[in-house]
């Protein structure tokens, strides 16, 4: 178990580290991106004036589809980039499972962007007097939610092995996302079809419950008792189970293509 799981990922999460802290101007660049477009966002749902209650619900949504979209992107683009510079196949010759490798790489970024975008939040929650409180509580559906999207992110990765190039792709689900998965529009809000089908991106079950105990001041024991903290976790369950499926459907697919070193 040391040598195949937590030692990889303890070493794909150490270079990590090293990464982002050569190339923090780019990690700085991205969380005053993820502040600017979040304000835009916030004086057009307003018509023009900063609305703290409008501003409250489309924050929680917001800050789950900035990590969805890291955590998808970047699980596809390590992979396009290894391939790119001609190293993809060789990772695989290696002991460890190239699932592994890739958790490794994309919890620490995960882990980065949690901090800075969660400062980031806090100072935009104090500056605008959003009704928005942070409890300890909402790690626990912040994690849940996290676990669902990286197993969304093992299908896109494995969608790379196969087809190479599909960041067109990857921009077209996380840009659908923010749009109807409840990011800025509440799915109770929308015309039923839009809401079942809202329902099974990702994201959506966990921004449900996130705005629950961040805006709304339930307990998970409540958020339970509704049952959105049970389908928050099946859902979830389910995403895990079909990325980690579909990633090694995809690895078998390249490997007896052997298109595996190609791009």
């Amino acid at each position: 178990m040391n040598s195949t799981f937590l030692l990889p990922v303890y070493n794909e999460m150490r270079k990590g580290l090293l990464l982002i802290w050569d190339y923090k101007f780019s990690m700085l660049m991205q969380i005053v991106t993820f502040g600017m477009i979040f304000l835009g966002i916030s004086f057009m749902m307003g018509n023009g004036k900063l609305v703290p209650a409008l501003i409250a619900p489309a924050l929680v949504g917001y800050m789950i589809w900035f990590l969805a979209t890291l955590a998808i992107n970047d699980m596809s683009w390590n992979l396009q980039g290894e391939a790119q510079t001609g190293t993809l196949e060789q990772m695989f010759m290696g002991a460890a499972s190239m699932s592994v490798i890739v958790l490794g790489r994309v919890l620490i970024r995960l882990a980065f962007s949690i901090v800075t975008v969660g400062t980031m939040s806090v100072i935009m929650v104090i500056m605008l007097d959003v009704p928005v409180t942070f409890p300890p509580s909402a790690t626990v559906p912040l994690v849940i939610t996290l676990a669902g999207l990286l197993g969304f992110g093992y299908l896109v990765a494995g969608a790379t092995l196969v087809f190479k190039q599909i960041g067109t792709l990857a921009s077209i689900l996380t840009n659908m996302m923010l749009f109807l998965n409840g990011s800025l529009l509440p799915v109770d809000r929308m015309p039923d079809g839009m809401a079942r089908f809202a329902r099974l991106l990702p994201t959506t079950e966990g921004i449900i419950v996130m705005r629950q105990v961040m805006i709304d001041g339930l307990s998970l024991a409540q958020t339970w008792e509704t049952g959105s903290l049970g389908a928050l976790i099946n859902h979830s369950l389910v995403f895990v189970a079909l990325g980690l499926l579909g990633f090694r459907y995809c690895e078998n697919l390249a490997r007896r293509r052997g298109t595996l070193g190609q791009y």
